[in-house]
């Protein structure tokens, strides 16, 4: 007998985690560079459009099949008997979407820690091998029936079956790919390259939270009998705890570590509470989800810091610290804090050492299975097709080199790039000789000895003090300005900042650029004027630059001179 409710919680469950494949697009979008973002958000579509195929027509089989205790079996389009593991009142197809969401998942994650320089041909091969038989096969050892299941195993929702995997996945492939054009200078010091768009990372860090209570919630594949209902809010609420209590323990100690609380780091922090509690989400209590989060919410930031400064490892969003370290600690940790209510007691329960002994086991033998498979793939990929795109596509961007796509921001300017492949200026030669390249013709003069002179000031200051210049110019008697916002660099080169734990080097900040043109006011009182509301005696109050200006001149009216400046 089919159970409604049953269903419809796996197939609401199978909607929230597909819709995780717009928060990985937003989050890792957001991480990285303006010039990547359509080949970013191209490989999390086909991530999930050629995971679909390949798990119908080769992955469910492998992994749900009662086969071996290693392996399932080869059923191409779900044509055999799944009774024995569907889960009570739920049919099988409902099961086959819901599994398949997850599988897009694991291949999912490797995108973000690869990001800005693989080939997209090479990415949509592995990315089919991890749906084919990486996933499946080490998902058959844990929730197909297999020896890890046997042994007590348990990962409820995928900390090592879906996270770790896809991140040990990502760890490889960051290694053997290399760090991004421009990551190391010549002493192998990190350089931080910011992530063009905060705002799309932390949408996605918002919908993957939303998604998670039906990666985790739904993953109970029931709603019926009361101690599964009891045990759905449960989930739910130790999914909130940890992710919520590794975020406010990050906040607390990059503000500690780097001065100011990191933003970047505190997104990542929520995942990483996400991704930890997922193994034991309905095994341990809400006390222990939060000591959990607050572990995962301190070593998120030392494994980023560790890959990114001592591995040497360039992960752009920090998907191999999210996903690898913290999915392989939550299934530990679970060994540690379970109740007992759907396990065996964990260490700190009186269970002594026997269920921790298997879930460290589980995921050493999970991360060398897949160490040794997706390094395989990576290096027949390297050596054939090639896994990295080519140094002048990778410093023009992946959108244009990739997919013919000359920006996914038409109409918006964007920051240069600064990095290049040299140190060295590249030369830029042309054909015309130099004294005739520019031919220099003289205007005659508007002046006519009459005239009142005009004077152009410009200000270069800090955005925050742009009100009370305003007002205070307004009040010498200045009836126009022009703003534009700029960036640029005095001799000090601005003070340290951090992005991830990296110290940024500012050579270029965000000012604002005050334009002035003044004829009767006086310039020194200009100057006077904005020197006492700019000055705060630090370094980056500003400068002042003046200039004659030799005409004036109202597009509308046709006026010049002092009238040009005047109103109707």
């Amino acid at each position: 007998m089919y159970s409604g409710i049953n269903t419809l919680w796996v197939l609401l469950g199978a909607a929230l985690v597909f819709f995780m494949q717009a928060g990985f697009s937003m989050c890792e979008a957001g991480f990285t560079r303006a010039k990547n973002t359509g080949n970013i958000l191209m490989k999390n579509l086909m991530d999930f459009c050629i995971g679909t195929p390949c798990f119908w027509l080769f992955g469910f089989g492998v992994m749900f099949g009662t086969g071996t205790a290693l392996f399932g079996w080869i059923d191409p389009m779900i044509c055999k008997d799944y009774s024995a593991i569907l889960p009570e009142g739920v049919p099988l197809w409902a099961y086959a979407v819901f599994q398949t969401v997850f599988c897009a998942t694991s291949a999912t994650i490797v995108s973000g820690a690869m990001a800005e320089r693989t080939k997209f041909s090479a990415y949509c091969i592995y990315s089919a091998a991890i749906s084919l038989f990486i996933y499946p096969i080490s998902g058959h050892w844990i929730w197909g029936g297999g020896w890890l299941a046997q042994l007590g195993f348990h990962d409820f929702a995928g900390s090592t079956a879906v996270h770790m995997v896809g991140g040990v996945c990502a760890l490889i492939g960051a290694k053997i790919l290399g760090p991004r054009i421009g990551k190391y200078d010549a002493k192998g010091k990190p350089r931080a390259i910011l992530g063009h768009n905060l705002t799309f990372a932390a949408l996605g860090v918002f919908i993957l939270w939303f998604c998670w209570f039906g990666f985790n919630g739904a993953s109970t594949v029931s709603m019926t009998g009361d101690d599964t209902i009891i045990s759905a809010g449960l989930i739910f609420f130790n999914t909130n705890l940890a992710a919520a209590v590794a975020c406010c323990v990050t906040l607390v100690f990059t503000w500690l570590r780097y001065g100011k609380p990191d933003v970047s780091m505190t997104y990542n922090a929520a995942l990483a509470g996400l991704v930890g509690i997922t193994a034991g989400c309905d095994a341990v209590s809400p006390a222990g989800a939060a000591v959990m989060g607050l572990v995962f919410g301190i070593v998120i930031v030392l494994a980023v810091e560790f890959f990114d400064k001592v591995a040497k490892i360039d992960d752009p969003v920090g998907a191999i610290s999210v996903h690898c370290v913290c999915g392989a600690l939550g299934t530990i940790l679970t060994g540690l804090f379970a109740t007992g209510v759907s396990t065996e007691k964990g260490l700190f329960y009186g269970g002594g050492f026997h269920f921790l002994g298997v879930q460290t086991l589980g995921v050493v033998t999970v991360a060398a299975y897949v160490t040794v498979v997706i390094t395989a793939v990576f290096l027949l990929l390297k050596h054939t097709i090639g896994l990295r795109a080519s140094a002048e596509d990778e410093l023009a961007g992946l959108d244009i080199s990739e997919h013919g796509l000359p920006t996914a921001y038409a109409g918006f300017a964007m920051s240069p790039d600064t990095l290049t492949a040299e140190e060295t200026p590249v030369a830029v030669t042309g054909d015309v000789p130099e004294a005739e390249a520019i031919p220099v013709k003289r205007e005659p003069s508007f002046t006519d000895g009459t005239s009142p002179k005009f004077t152009k000031v410009e200000i270069i200051c800090k955005e925050a003090r742009f009100e009370a210049l305003k007002s205070a110019l307004m009040e010498l008697g200045i009836t126009g300005m022009t703003l534009s916002h700029v960036l640029g660099c005095g001799v000090q080169k601005g003070r340290p900042e951090f992005y991830r734990g990296v110290e940024v080097e500012a050579t270029l900040l965000p000012k604002i650029q005050l334009d002035i043109v003044v004829s009767k006011i006086p310039v020194r009182s200009v100057i006077e004027t904005a020197k006492k509301v700019l000055y705060t005696g630090h370094i980056g109050d500003g400068k002042i630059f003046v200039y004659d200006v030799e005409n004036v001149v109202k597009v509308r009216t046709g006026e010049e001179g002092y009238d040009a400046l005047q109103g109707d």
